[in-house]
């Protein structure tokens, strides 16, 4: 009972001494939103928490709310830089890559090829998978190489770009010994062929590939020849079986 008059002193007290306009305000009107620096600015600390999810959220509330703040610019990048450091590398390289579009000239845009690549990297998962996104990183990183020969991203992405060579020929090597080991010999023979031709600049690779395609080559031309002594001597069957 002693609370119940103590709010009802309160709210007294308040309704008293508050003009009638602010009371108004303090009941309908909405709080005030949040400043595109205070967004920033918390997308920020949450950065620095390594808290890059909740960085995320700030970083697109920013954009969406005030897509022409000071602001927003940097938020952009910061986005894609979340969500590269949460390991969404999907999503990393989308922003990066639309930062590139939407900002050719920014002054960022080395670094900018150089996470496209980066995420593409990361986004490749096994050697049994497509290396659509092995290509497309050795290209960002080649494009950053020959575009910006001077920037302080180049040494790592020429590493970079080995990575990826070697990761496209083993992904090649798995396919050609899933035909070998299938006994679909002619395909293996043309896989390593290829393989042989197209990777000279992986330490080994052309060499083993070449002698894989010999060998898959021989047994090829052996599988051959056997199908044709198989379809000769079935052809004689079926001439002998019809004079009979």
């Amino acid at each position: 009972m002693n609370r119940k008059l103590l709010r009802c002193f309160v709210l007294a007290f308040c309704l008293l001494t508050v003009p009638g306009c602010g009371i108004i305000d303090m009941i309908y009107l909405p709080p005030a939103e949040d400043t595109a620096q205070e967004i920033f600015e918390a997308a920020n600390e949450a950065m620095s928490e390594k808290n890059y999810v909740r960085a995320a959220e700030l970083y697109n509330k920013l954009r969406d709310t005030y897509p022409f703040s000071p602001y927003t610019l940097d938020a952009e990048l910061s986005l894609a830089d979340a969500y590269y450091l949460d390991e969404d590398y999907g999503l990393a390289a989308e922003h990066y890559k639309d930062f590139e579009s939407l900002h050719p000239r920014h002054p960022a845009i080395p670094y900018v090829l150089y996470q496209t690549g980066m995420s593409l990297l990361r986004a490749f998962r096994s050697i049994d998978r497509t290396t659509v996104e092995l290509q497309e990183a050795y290209d960002c990183f080649n494009r950053l190489r020959q575009t910006f020969p001077d920037s302080q991203y180049v040494k790592s992405a020429e590493e970079h770009m080995a990575e990826c060579r070697k990761l496209m020929a083993e992904h090649e090597f798995f396919i050609a010994d899933v035909f070998w080991h299938m006994k679909k010999y002619g395909p293996a023979w043309r896989r390593y062929t290829y393989l042989s031709e197209n990777f000279t600049d992986v330490p080994g690779v052309a060499e083993h590939a070449r002698e894989k395609s010999k060998a898959a080559y021989y047994h090829h031309r052996e599988e051959e020849g056997r199908e044709k002594r198989e379809e000769r001597q079935g052809s004689w069957n079926k001439w002998f079986k019809r004079w009979l």
